[in-house]
């Protein structure tokens, strides 16, 4: 893991836990086949997440309490 890749990202998510999860995340879409939105030197896959967020080309969102009610009712039917 690149520590500046991980520097510049915690200026963009400072939460530790929640940069680990979406980073985590991201790799794992990358591994599955998904395409880089960003030119990386590095083939490791969490470099290549981590950089994303950096460059801002990747965030996260808490969905709404009616949101996650909606879809809580959804599952249920």
């Amino acid at each position: 893991m690149n520590n500046s890749y991980l520097e510049r990202a915690k200026q963009n998510i400072t939460d530790p836990q929640i940069l680990s999860v979406v980073a985590a995340k991201r790799a794992k879409q990358l591994a599955a086949g998904g395409r880089p939105m960003i030119k990386c030197d590095s083939e490791n896959l969490l470099d290549i997440a981590l950089l994303e967020i950096a460059e801002g080309l990747l965030t996260y969102e808490f969905p709404d309490e009616t949101e996650a009610a909606e879809e809580k009712t959804a599952a249920e039917e």
